[in-house]
């Protein structure tokens, strides 16, 4: 595990906060000199911490506004069954997130669609046909509000 000083903190709190934030901008935020700044953003990177640089979508201009988290129980406990149902997963582009989790069910996932009805059928045609789903409890958001990705 990397061990982090305030400054890393510093470093990455503005980072998830504007990942395009240039590298003056940021010194000056955390209070580094640049090139002080540089090097920790660079070694924050080589070290894994920092994966990666995205986006943040308007899921209702990008037809994903509809937003549902789905409890999903397996009827066997096997890994071939848990290696079916995540590789369906994977390759189902609604579902944003899959979480292998403990407790009464087996996976929690975050489903992104455009509406009620593309929901509905991603219920039928997607998760009621892969082997081994035993239970599926959707819980469909009526608001957020906190949520770091906005």
């Amino acid at each position: 595990m990397t061990t982090f000083d305030d400054l890393d903190r510093k470093i990455l709190r503005e980072l998830e906060r504007d990942g395009r934030l240039a590298n003056i901008a940021l010194a000056e935020k955390v209070g580094l000199s640049p090139s002080a700044c540089l090097r920790r953003v660079q070694e924050l990177e080589k070290s894994g911490v920092i994966k990666g640089y995205t986006a943040r979508l308007d899921p209702a201009k990008t037809g994903r506004g509809f937003l549902v988290y789905v409890t999903v129980g397996l009827s066997e406990h096997t890994k071939a069954a848990q290696e079916t149902f995540e590789l369906a997963m994977r390759n189902a582009a609604p579902v944003t997130e899959c979480h292998n989790v403990a407790g009464a069910f087996e996976y929690l996932l975050r489903v992104e669609v455009e509406s009620l009805a593309a929901y509905k059928a991603f219920h039928t045609d997607t998760l009621g046909t892969v082997p081994n789903v035993r239970s599926i409890t959707s819980y469909m958001v009526m608001g957020s509000p906190k949520d770091i990705r906005s």
